[in-house]
């Protein structure tokens, strides 16, 4: 990667350094970047960060042309990453797939953009695109590595959860079950698995222990253990009004 010259690069991180000082997107934000990148036009944080405010606002016409600026200049890291913008940003679920598996190839190791790695975040991919059959292959791979490397209750909930809900809606509530379960034995509070068990129960004709599942659900909620984003709705978020909902049908059940 061509860094340009040594005073040229270190006059762009100093302008960089100084214009994150204030609010992400300002006037003074954008333009101090932007002033980085015209001193040293392969300074390629400051690239990527022109992008970050057309992103948040909504604005793919203006932030996928920027964005691409930064992956020709640093293509490990922000092929994967904008597989995760594709992701939750955009659904686009096809184009987010590419990436993570673009990543694969570009680099030896296993990526981990945001925290997790390409598995996980394929895991959501596919189950947004209703794939099920993908979306718990790469659940399975991502939680078979996460358990040798940590343990299993090293295990994201997410992880469980989401490959619970791809069991669920593929129509195998046993092993969805099994799954939901891992959710409440390691982590107690969460809405999402509670939920889903409810529905389990209530098919199965438990409505007594159904209720009781999503009555502690609602407390789980209303304590804030529950799936939720920044900037951008989770995929299958639930809400209040959906766990009172299910409360009134299993009620009405009885």
């Amino acid at each position: 990667m061509n860094k340009g010259k040594p005073d040229v690069r270190s006059l762009a991180e100093e302008r960089y350094k100084d214009a994150i000082f204030y609010t992400q997107g300002s006037t003074a934000f954008q333009n101090g970047i932007a002033e980085a990148v015209i001193i040293d036009p392969t300074y390629e944080p400051g690239v990527y960060e022109l992008s970050v405010a057309d992103l948040k606002r909504g604005l793919p016409h203006k932030w996928l042309p920027q964005y691409n600026k930064a992956v020709e200049l640093n293509p490990e890291q922000r092929i994967p990453w904008r597989g995760y913008l594709y992701l939750w940003f955009y659904r686009d679920y096809k184009k987010a797939i590419a990436d993570f598996n673009a990543s694969d190839t570009i680099t030896p190791y296993l990526d981990y953009p945001q925290g997790h790695s390409v598995d996980f975040w394929r895991g959501i991919a596919y189950l947004g695109a209703k794939d099920y059959e993908n979306s718990i292959s790469y659940w399975d791979k991502h939680i078979t590595k996460e358990t040798e490397d940590s343990g299993e209750d090293w295990v994201e909930l997410e992880a469980f959860l989401y490959r619970g809900i791809a069991y669920y809606e593929s129509g195998n509530q046993k092993k969805a079950v099994e799954d939901f379960d891992r959710v409440i034995h390691y982590f107690k509070q969460s809405a999402d698995a509670k939920y889903y068990k409810s529905f389990i129960l209530l098919n199965k004709g438990n409505k007594k222990e159904a209720l009781a599942m999503i009555n502690n659900a609602i407390v789980d909620f209303k304590n804030g253990y529950f799936i939720n984003r920044g900037y951008v709705e989770t995929l299958r978020q639930i809400y209040l009004e959906d766990l009172e909902e299910l409360k009134s049908k299993i009620i009405a059940s009885n």
